[in-house]
């Protein structure tokens, strides 16, 4: 190759090269000619949620609802229709997603006569009017936790219309429900007249269950697959398929509860695409892990509701300090009230404190599939007695990381997976261009220290700023 043809090659090189980093350098220049209001985060290290590295030094722009851009900062220049907000030692994840609440239980000692029979203190009626009433300030506490988006994983009818009217607020998280549970089993203290679980009797009537939550739009329907033993397993089993198949035709995704080993493989086996408890009677094993692979499940472990059923029913509740500060209290101060009431009020007593018993189990099952690269995602259940709304998801953080997930692959969990669960993740889950501008600013690391999520310094649902003063006064029983 002449001399000139080597001149002119390493001249088109450098050409492009300086084309490609003007074409960066304007990215990263910021200018509004005021006709639209842009936010600029500067200086702000950045957890996107994708599973990249973390961004030191990066910035967000935000315009509308949405994130305009995103990335490493290069020369910022405001002006008219530009603010600038200075994050440095600042860190930026994606809103939070809690992927298991139940919003028809408070999580007051009242909310599960199932559980602890309660109503001859209060009826099962009055405690559904009196969470009902107090949804704003339920909402208000999630999205002051750093919660922009839930998933109501069952619940009566009128879940779906609180989704429906709700989704549209900025005062609330979104919210993705399921509707009513289809059960192999009743639950006749559950009984009301817009009931939170439908029992599966018949294949036809499965269908016809199915068809009836489906006219709602459900954005996925959930089975509580419970072993009834005066039934044979492959009886059940075969209901739950009626109601995974009918799910699917309608185009519908099914989360399924099974805690039993062996449940759990039949609920894949029939088409579950979402398992929303720990697997806790039986270490986990090849075969398993084989069915989620293939089938590409994500799996709740839903580790905090023993912990705290057993804390509640022995009167040894331990609080975190960002659930002290935001949980609902007047549903905690509930919680210590138990103890006081007399035995002969209480149906079949005070449950023993048993429930976590079963953690090593969930925990080792948890370290497997950690080691085998499944999906998993961040629920709480919150709404079961002693697991607040809201900031409850702190703690169940925390006890995943216990459980041995790194601090990045439960930050992953909560936000990325999670928002896969609600199948939102077109929309939220991530900090990309074009998403909804969900985004929780921390004071500290979160991928040093799990805990470090509760150290909030603002709140943003959809390009709007929370307001983060002091924790509502809840209403008064």
């Amino acid at each position: 190759m002449s001399r000139t043809k080597l001149w002119v090659s390493g001249f088109a090189i450098v050409a492009l090269l300086l084309l490609f980093i003007l074409t960066a350098f304007a990215k990263q220049l910021i200018i509004s000619d005021g006709s639209t209001e842009l936010l600029v985060i500067d200086h702000v290290t950045i957890f996107d949620g994708t599973g990249s590295v973390v961004l030191k030094n990066g910035v967000i722009v935000v315009e509308g609802d949405r994130i305009r851009s995103i990335g490493r900062r290069g020369n910022i220049r405001g002006g008219k229709g530009v603010t600038i907000l200075d994050a440095s030692g600042k860190f930026a994840i994606p809103g939070l997603i809690d992927a298991h609440v139940h919003f028809d239980q408070s999580a007051d000692i009242f909310a599960r006569p199932d559980a602890v029979d309660l109503r001859g203190i209060r009826s099962y009626e009055d405690e559904i009017e009196w969470t009902r009433n107090r949804m704003p300030d339920t909402l208000m506490r999630y999205l002051r936790a750093g919660v922009t988006g839930v998933v109501d994983m069952g619940g009566p009818m009128w879940t779906l219309a609180l989704r429906d009217s709700e989704n549209s607020s900025t005062s609330s998280p979104w919210i993705a429900a399921a509707g009513p549970l289809l059960s192999t089993v009743a639950e006749p203290e559950l009984d009301s007249a817009d009931p939170a679980i439908l029992l599966m009797e018949t294949p036809d009537q499965v269908q016809r269950l199915v068809r009836r939550i489906a006219e709602r739009k459900p954005d996925l329907i959930k089975v509580l697959f419970i072993r009834n033993r005066s039934q044979e397993l492959d009886r059940q089993a075969g209901l739950v398929e009626v109601a995974i198949a009918e799910s699917h035709r309608h185009g519908i995704r099914v989360a399924v509860h099974a805690t039993e080993l062996e449940t759990a493989k039949a609920a894949l086996e029939e088409g579950a695409d979402i398992l929303v408890h720990s697997v806790d009677d039986r270490r986990i094993d090849s075969e398993f892990l084989a069915m989620l692979k293939a089938r590409n499940v994500i799996y709740i472990p839903t580790l905090l509701v023993t912990e705290r059923y057993d804390q509640v029913f022995s009167n040894t509740v331990n609080l975190t300090d960002i659930e002290r500060r935001l949980g609902d209290p007047d549903v905690i101060r509930t919680w210590g009230e138990l103890s006081t009431i007399p035995r002969e009020k209480i149906p079949g007593g005070i449950p023993g404190a048993v429930l976590l018993m079963s953690r090593p189990m969930e925990f080792l099952n948890l370290q497997i599939l950690m080691s085998a690269d499944m999906r998993i995602a961040v629920g709480t259940d919150a709404g079961n007695i002693g697991t607040p709304h809201g900031p409850a998801i702190h703690r169940e953080m925390e006890l995943m990381v216990a459980a041995g997930m790194r601090p990045y692959d439960v930050l992953l969990a909560a936000t990325r997976v999670a928002a896969e669960v609600a199948g939102r993740q077109k929309e939220v889950g991530t900090l990309q261009t074009g998403k909804l501008a969900d985004i929780v600013l921390l004071n500290a690391d979160p991928v040093r220290d799990i805990r470090n999520t509760q150290k909030i310094f603002k709140v943003m649902k959809a390009g709007q700023w929370v307001d983060l003063g002091p924790a509502p006064a809840s209403p008064s029983k």
